[in-house]
């Protein structure tokens, strides 16, 4: 193996030095390979970073599951369920389960002297995680008082209202509507337009004032699991703990268009990835052929010498395999200082009302960068079987005569 790896060594210099086409298209080849690595690389981190946060947005308004009551309906009104501390227990003890929180929803309207819009107010209990909500504040704070609330920049803009302003709402409640004033605390904003123009975000015990429940009776319970790939199966476990008027919705239920236009992505990805292999497999193969072809002299004065077909045969793949892992990781290298470039200065913006979010997302993940590595090396070896079967045809008494 020391003998191929000094062969090898010498082969397809990077310039023109001899003449020939072999170092120039060797170069080729490596940069084809980093761009087909750089594309790859940067497409699935996109895509799972548009994925994860879109995901991360809807689970921040609806939690990963919604435990109701059965007769609830999208309507205005929604049917209440008891707070029962030995169900929210047995529920916390499913496997999974991450923590469970207390909502409840109203429909209404903000009145302002201009004009009339309708909203859902959102109560959340005490202890809820606001997290998500502090991290999408662009000015004032999340509520303190119950008489306080947090609305989204797309009402705020449509009804001229700012952070300290009193709010003037009304809400449906039997024959006569309820009115209530609530001072703005906080605007929020989450690039989701189907939420930002409806929610507005206060207290729990303002719902149930509104529809005259007790403390007992919530709209229902948010469930947060560990792992969002075992959602299904998570929610299958909570549906077997509650009583057969309670119902479970996954987020994915609840939002349906949504998370298939986000599996719809994923068949984009793989189309690139096949695209960009093929590209880098053609590079290597294009690189290989030109070699043996220019070498040929050199192929057979080694079976002359007594060198067997495969060792010719595993010169050459070295070579190439240097040339790919060399690609590689130029190309790794480049699609990572493109990612923490793009994650920590947010250079490319995109329009927020068509994609949900003001710039491109990417998720580093390591595992990214190992896999599509992995998957491109092997598909440029196996691409390489078949040009180096040639090397066998070639005779030691052909190759000189051709040469002189």
């Amino acid at each position: 193996m020391q003998f191929e790896r000094f062969i090898a060594g010498r082969f397809m210099p990077r310039s023109r030095e001899g003449g020939g086409f072999s170092g120039p298209l060797s170069v080729i080849a490596v940069a084809s390979i980093a761009l087909g690595v750089v594309v790859m690389v940067m497409a699935v981190c996109i895509l799972r970073g548009f994925q994860d946060e879109i995901a991360s947005k809807v689970v921040g308004f609806g939690s990963h599951l919604t435990v109701s009551n059965f007769a609830s309906t999208p309507a205005y009104q929604e049917e209440p369920i008891v707070l029962d501390t030995n169900l929210v227990d047995r529920i916390q003890r499913v496997p999974g389960v991450h923590q469970i929180q207390l909502f409840a929803t109203k429909g209404g309207m903000v009145k302002t002297e201009e004009q009339i819009y309708g909203i859902m107010f959102r109560g959340l209990s005490e202890g809820y995680d606001t997290a998500f909500f502090a991290s999408c504040l662009v000015g004032g704070r999340l509520p303190g008082e119950t008489t306080e609330v947090l609305i989204s920049s797309t009402i705020a803009s449509r009804m001229h209202l700012t952070v300290g302003d009193k709010m003037r709402t009304y809400f449906w409640g039997g024959d006569t509507p309820r009115s209530r004033a609530f001072t703005v605390c906080g605007i929020y904003n989450t690039d989701l337009t189907e939420f930002d123009e409806l929610y507005i975000i206060g207290d729990l015990r303002q719902v149930q004032r509104l529809n005259g429940w007790e403390d007992t009776l919530v709209g229902g319970y948010e469930v947060l699991v560990d792992d969002f790939d075992r959602l299904d199966a998570i929610a299958e476990s909570v549906e077997r703990e509650l009583p057969y008027d309670y119902s479970v919705q996954t987020i994915k239920q609840a939002n349906p268009a949504l998370f298939a236009w986000l599996d719809l992505l994923n068949s984009n990805i793989t189309l690139i990835l096949a695209i960009m292999s093929l590209v880098c497999a053609v590079a290597i193969v294009s690189a290989l052929l030109i070699m043996i072809f220019e070498k040929g002299r050199t192929i057979g004065l080694l079976k002359a010498l007594g060198a067997t077909n495969a060792s010719v045969r595993r010169i050459f793949l070295l070579k190439a395999s240097r040339l790919i892992a060399e690609g590689i990781l130029i190309g790794d290298a480049v699609a990572l200082t493109f990612c923490v470039l793009q994650k920590q200065l947010q250079l490319v913006k995109l329009d927020a009302e068509s994609y949900s979010m003001s710039h491109v997302p990417v998720d580093i993940d390591p595992w990214i960068f190992i896999l599509v590595s992995l998957g491109t090396l092997v598909a440029c070896l196996l691409a390489l079987l078949l040009p180096a079967a040639y090397i066998s045809h070639i005779s030691p008494a052909q190759a000189v005569k051709i040469e002189n």
